[in-house]
């Protein structure tokens, strides 16, 4: 534990000595030993001792000190009106938040204010709009051990619970397989995990916070009772043991963060529960706990979707750039998100996480975005209306915690407005889909007439100071309006009257907080005061009095509005309470506004950028994937280049291997992950941008692009290579598409085209995946003769004035050459540089050494000979030596490279 968590040494030696405050502190610490605890004084959130030093490094703050009885110790503070901003440094950093508030008014009750912690924020579960991405989903994870089901119910199994504690969106899987959970969280990218006893930490290494919870909270008993709050019959929705714990610990950790008993006084309430539910306080307690916008729980299988690991979606690009400091424009979901709302981008990025298999569910999506694509008056339309829609999935999970105020209410009502306007756009749709979001777009009427006839139209943030409720809504609170009116009215007059009768003409009625209404009379006019007026006040310059007539309306007047202050507040959470028992409702509304926005998004793009509806073949079990693509373009890069050269795309069960050669710039990855991208794309049931494109739904997208290393974890990049290859090699089957580009390049150009040749002919004979391999082993295209589904594509590129031309048109057959030394020139490498790699080069074409092409294919070509070669000078070069020469890839070295070898291999001659 951080040693500024937890309770203060200082303090646990004199626990009894401290002051009721500081015990408070103490404790509160104690309990929650896991978080930094910002505690309220006044309107300040106060920290002590070491958190206290932590807290003023991390937040640049003041570092201040406190005193009292016991001795002095550091204090640090943030305002509670700014809080969120230093919330969220500190969660950057690392660390948890208690919030600890004061729960009662000053003065409510002998001695020092009762505070309790009311929340704790963790990056998980992050509640606060100021502290979230509108975007996108903010999940916590919770991964459980446990016995699997069906006729594997001995085997053990590894279940994964994702829930977003600020939608109510939650998921749950399980699988055998460690590999197969990893890629989910890859997929979901979670900000928290909590892990169960015996499960693997390691699936969120570096990814997100890793929380230490109650280890009690998986067991299977509890974890059930947990899940039975919020859905009957775990058993039946859930698919083994293994999920129900995972289920009960995400949503017992849910219940923890929201604030009130801490987890070890729920274990009690949880075991009296399970002995017969005898102590109903607890039940009760329980109850109240419970997170009543979770009313949804979504168990998957991950084989139902397009399954992509995290090496995928970041060589894809789907969400984050490869560029370190790339733009999100730079990313799939930066090219195709014209979402109007929150809940659309979500929606949308869901989507892209997780493309369908199911035709019938794709063909549905392409059907309502074909549609919206050539309707353009109904599109647009849409698109103007959906800005008009709040965030309802986030905005009702605050009203069911309790911590909407006012104007999240008109929020809602503004969003329920525009929906009899956004079902009026889709009432004539011709495509089932768009048919069924139309009955789905329930206008809840009467949550909007409560909301219009209860709450004012511009209330302000605070709910307790009045304000918020229309009049007429309530007889009781306009009768105590009416009264403090009068009374006001009656105040009004007072001044007057009485200048009147004193014959002071100074004479003022005013009031303030702390004395109540007075009448006020400057020193000179003191001997004209009547005898009925009682002093109050008496200030530098003047007098301060009250009449019994007006300390009686003062008390009407003040008792009438602090009545009505109450009452608002009252009637306004029973509003709220009204408005949360909707929950379902909103959140069946929520659905159909995003999943219209995701469409009119997609649709929007299709439109403006001339993309084409994908024809999904029929796939056969027995086959491999078809993709036929004519004049494909990559979505993102063609956003970010002046001109896009489109290329197609033909890969058969007969011609599935496609081995790429060509220069660096020409276009080969690009090529290769806009085939990736545009199968993709026609599976998340989007136009792609193509003249056409016929494919087969793939299982699964394996990349093996780029370079990387882990030093970190000990793991060069070559490493790292072969691993990937050795996942992709292990899981891919027939109906996968793969991409590999340079593989083999980390290594010795002997031992790097052995392993390109043994990859590729394992990918063709045993794996029987659809594949792309771009490369420059120019020996590997001699296999396209060998295998019966592999053939060759280049790109072609002239030399004009003896520079290099690239065209990006791919075309059948092997590149010439890879213009390695062409490149470095355009890149601007120094031209004495670039003229003695011409010279190697050409010495290296004198002695049939200059590329690829010279070394043989077969195995044999990697082996010790015993024979010699003549040298120049008529003896012989070592064997080693000579194959060293034959190996080297003079071709795509680089300047300095190249001379460092020939120095190494003419000092190994004159030893």
């Amino acid at each position: 534990m951080d040693p500024a968590l937890g309770p203060p040494e200082a303090m646990a030696e004199k626990r009894d000595e401290l002051t009721p405050m500081m015990a408070q502190y103490h404790d509160l610490c104690a309990r929650y030993d896991d978080a930094i605890v910002l505690f309220q004084v006044g309107d300040f959130y106060e920290t002590f001792c070491g958190a206290a030093e932590r807290t003023a490094r991390l937040l640049e703050i003041a570092l201040t000190s406190r005193e009292d009885s016991t001795g002095e110790y550091p204090m640090a503070g943030i305002p509670i009106d700014n809080a969120e901003s230093y919330v969220e440094t500190l969660l950057e950093a690392g660390y948890r938040v208690a919030v600890a508030d004061q729960v009662e008014e000053p003065g409510e009750s002998p001695g020092v204010v009762e505070r309790a912690v009311t929340r704790v924020v963790t990056p998980g579960t992050l509640t606060e709009d100021e502290l979230l991405a509108s975007d996108d989903n903010n999940f916590v994870a919770a991964v459980a051990r446990g016995r699997g089901s069906g006729a594997k119910s001995d085997d053990p199994e590894l279940a994964l619970a994702l829930l977003d504690v600020s939608t109510g969106d939650f998921f749950a899987t399980s699988s055998t397989s460690s590999e197969a959970i990893a890629d989910e969280v890859s997929r979901f990218d979670p900000a928290e995990a909590v892990v169960g006893p015996n499960a693997p930490t390691d699936l969120f290494a570096e990814r997100c916070m890793v929380t230490p919870y109650d280890a009690t909270a998986f067991d299977r008993e509890r974890a059930g009772e947990t899940v039975s709050r919020y859905f009957r019959n775990p058993d039946a929705l859930l698919a083994s043991d293994a999920e129900i714990r995972a289920c009960g610990a995400a949503l017992a950790y849910a219940e923890y963060v929201r604030g009130g008993e801490h987890e070890g006084e729920r274990d009690t309430t949880l075991e009296e529960e399970a002995e017969g539910g005898e102590n109903d306080t607890d039940a009760d307690d329980s109850d109240r706990n419970r997170l009543e916008y979770i009313t949804h729980l979504t168990r998957y299988d991950p084989r139902e979707y397009l399954l992509l690991d995290a090496v995928a979606m970041r060589s894809l690009e789907l969400f984050e750039p490869r560029a370190v400091e790339g733009r999100e424009e730079a990313t799939l979901v930066g090219v195709l998100d014209e979402t109007a709302c929150a809940l659309g981008g979500r929606t949308l990025r869901d989507w892209i996480r997780r493309p369908l298999l199911e035709p019938d569910r794709i063909e549905a999506r392409l059907d309502a975005v074909e549609e919206l694509t050539a309707d353009l008056q109904t599109r647009e339309p849409l698109h103007d209306r959906l800005r008009n829609v709040y965030d309802l999935e986030r905005l009702i999970g605050r009203i069911s915690r309790e911590r909407a105020n006012a104007r999240d209410l008109r929020s809602l009502r503004d969003t329920l407005a525009v929906v009899p306007e956004i079902r009026e756009e889709i009432a004539d749709a011709d495509c089932t889909r768009l048919q069924e979001l139309h009955g789905s777009l329930d206008p809840l009427v009467d949550v909007r007439e409560l909301i219009d006839d209860a709450i004012v139209s511009d209330p302000p943030i605070e709910i307790t100071e009045g304000d918020i409720i229309a009049q007429g809504y309530d007889d009781g609170l306009d009768e105590l309006r009416a009264t403090a009116r009068d009374g006001k009215q009656w105040i009004d007059d007072l001044e007057d009257g009485e200048r009147e009768r004193t014959g002071i003409d100074s004479l003022k009625v005013g009031y303030n907080s702390v004395h109540g209404y007075y009448i006020e009379v400057t020193n000179p006019n003191l001997e004209s005061v009547p005898e009925d007026y009682q002093r109050r006040q008496t200030l530098k310059n003047s007098e301060r009095f009250v009449t019994p007539e007006l300390k009686e309306r003062e008390d009407q007047i003040v008792g009438a509005e602090e009545r009505a202050d109450e009452r608002e507040y009252e009637l306004f959470c029973e509003v709220r309470r009204e408005i949360a028992a909707e929950v379902e409702r909103v959140q069946g509304l929520a659905d159909a506004l995003a999943t219209l926005d995701a469409l009119v998004s997609l649709a929007t793009v299709a439109a403006q950028y001339d993309y084409c509806r994908p024809e999904l073949l029929e796939r056969d079990e027995r086959a491999g994937l078809e993709i036929d693509i004519d004049g494909g373009r990559h979505p993102v890069v063609e956003r970010t280049q002046e001109s896009f050269v489109p290329n197609d795309a033909t890969l058969t069960n007969a011609q599935r291997l496609a081995v790429i050669t060509g220069p660096n710039m020409s276009g080969k990855s690009t090529y290769m992950r806009q085939v990736a991208q545009i199968t993709l794309l026609a599976q998340v049931g989007s136009f792609v941008p193509a003249r056409a494109a016929r494919l087969t739904p793939a299982d699964r997208i394996f990349t093996r692009v780029g370079a990387s290393d882990d030093i970190a974890g000990g793991r060069s990049t070559f490493m790292v290579e072969m691993d990937e290859l050795a996942t992709i090699l292990r899981e891919a089957d027939e109906h996968s598409l793969v991409l590999l580009d340079e593989v083999g390049r980390g290594t010795s150009t002997a031992d790097g085209l052995a392993i390109a040749q043994a990859i590729t002919e394992h990918l063709h004979d045993i794996v029987g995946a659809t594949a792309l391999f771009a490369t420059h082993h120019h020996p590997l295209t001699e296999l396209a003769d060998d295998l019966e589904a592999a053939f060759t594509l280049h790109f072609e590129v002239e030399q004009v004035d003896g520079e290099v031309v690239f065209h990006h048109d791919i075309a059948p057959g092997a590149a010439t050459g890879s213009y390695g030394v062409e490149v470095a020139t355009a890149a601007g490498v120094p031209a004495d540089v670039v003229e003695r790699s011409r010279e190697l080069v050409a010495d290296a074409a004198s002695d049939g050494t200059a590329d690829d092409d010279d070394v043989p294919i077969d195995a044999e070509a990697t082996d010790e000979s015993t024979t010699a070669t003549a040298s120049a000078d008529g003896g012989d070069v070592p064997t080693d030596i000579a194959a060293e020469l034959r190996a080297l890839d003079l071709a795509h070295l680089t300047p300095v490279e190249a001379l460092t070898e020939l120095d190494r291999l003419k000092r190994l001659l004159e030893e």
